[in-house]
């Protein structure tokens, strides 16, 4: 593998920087990869694992007794927790006694798929092993396969990237190891937008956690993955000024201008320099809008 993509991808973003806990993780996390996403397993609670209550996924208790946790707290910390830095503060100000198996359900932090990874990468690349975010989809959970966020690092005696989600306690009902995925058995969202557009998927097997079913939601996720790979973990909310909330006004124009990325990013290493250059010089990729301020006013791309 080319050390300068390997570089890169020991790099921290706004998002996974773990800011004055780097030197906490590296000493007091375990350095073995199903280790670290087992113990994180026991930090937090999804969202819709609290909502499902002591049943469904958590009807052996794998994640505690929910109906221990706090009425007062909020259903979803995704909100006020986007970074590693403030993850990591929350848990430690919940208990102090750090990343614990036996952290109580009432001390937890309750966070969907994304931060999971985000944590996961921050861990990593504290300790000196590349590591990147992707989003897609993962057929894995429901008849529909739902988007998704996981995680890849760099083995280096395996000289490959391993494919792994620590979103979850998964048991063998899976079907593989969650900690070493088979590529055919996540959706990457490259594949899946240009299997779409080429005909060959159905649009309305994709969905995600909005209840947006098509082109639409896969659409999003191109964009969280290209800005995953060049290291920006962007929230859910924050997509291209130009295509937010304007799905119905793009143009074939703009599904081609797509489909190219899309084909470089099917192999991310491979294209490397051409996704930077494009991450470089697209404006219009790259100038997101935000929930609170419109973030176009320093910049023209037309």
């Amino acid at each position: 593998m080319n050390k300068k993509i390997l570089n890169h991808y020991l790099e921290l973003s706004s998002f996974t920087n773990p800011g004055c806990y780097k030197e906490f993780l590296q000493k007091n996390l375990p350095n073995d990869v199903r280790e670290i996403g087992n113990l994180v397993c026991h930090q937090v609670i999804h969202s819709t694992t609290l909502k499902a209550g002591n049943t469904k996924t958590n009807k052996d208790l794998r994640y505690g007794d929910i109906d221990k946790f706090p009425w007062h707290r909020l259903r979803c910390d995704d909100d006020v927790l986007p970074t590693a830095v403030s993850m990591i503060a929350e848990l430690l100000r919940l208990d102090d006694r750090g990343f614990i198996k036996d952290r109580n359900v009432e001390d937890k932090i309750v966070v969907t798929c994304r931060y999971v990874a985000v944590l996961m990468a921050s861990i990593l690349k504290s300790k000196g092993v590349p590591c990147r975010v992707r989003s897609g989809f993962a057929p894995y959970f429901h008849n529909n396969s739902g988007d998704h966020w996981i995680n890849q690092y760099w083995d280096k005696d395996q000289e490959r990237w391993i494919t792994f989600d620590a979103d979850a306690f998964f048991d063998e009902s899976i079907g593989f190891d969650q900690f070493d995925i088979p590529y055919e058995k996540f959706d990457w969202v490259a594949n899946t937008w240009l299997g779409i557009r080429q005909g060959k998927l159905n649009a309305n097997n994709f969905v995600n956690a909005g209840g947006f079913k098509g082109l639409m939601p896969v659409l999003w996720a191109i964009f969280y993955d290209f800005h995953s790979l060049m290291n920006n973990e962007i929230l859910y909310l924050q997509i291209p000024y130009y295509i937010a909330d304007k799905f119905e006004k793009l143009t074939e124009k703009d599904f081609k201008e797509i489909d190219e990325l899309a084909e470089l990013m099917i192999e991310p290493d491979e294209n490397f320099d051409k996704l930077v250059h494009i991450w470089n010089t697209k404006k219009k990729f790259r100038i997101l809008n935000s929930p609170l301020i419109d973030d176009d006013s320093h910049v023209k791309w037309k």
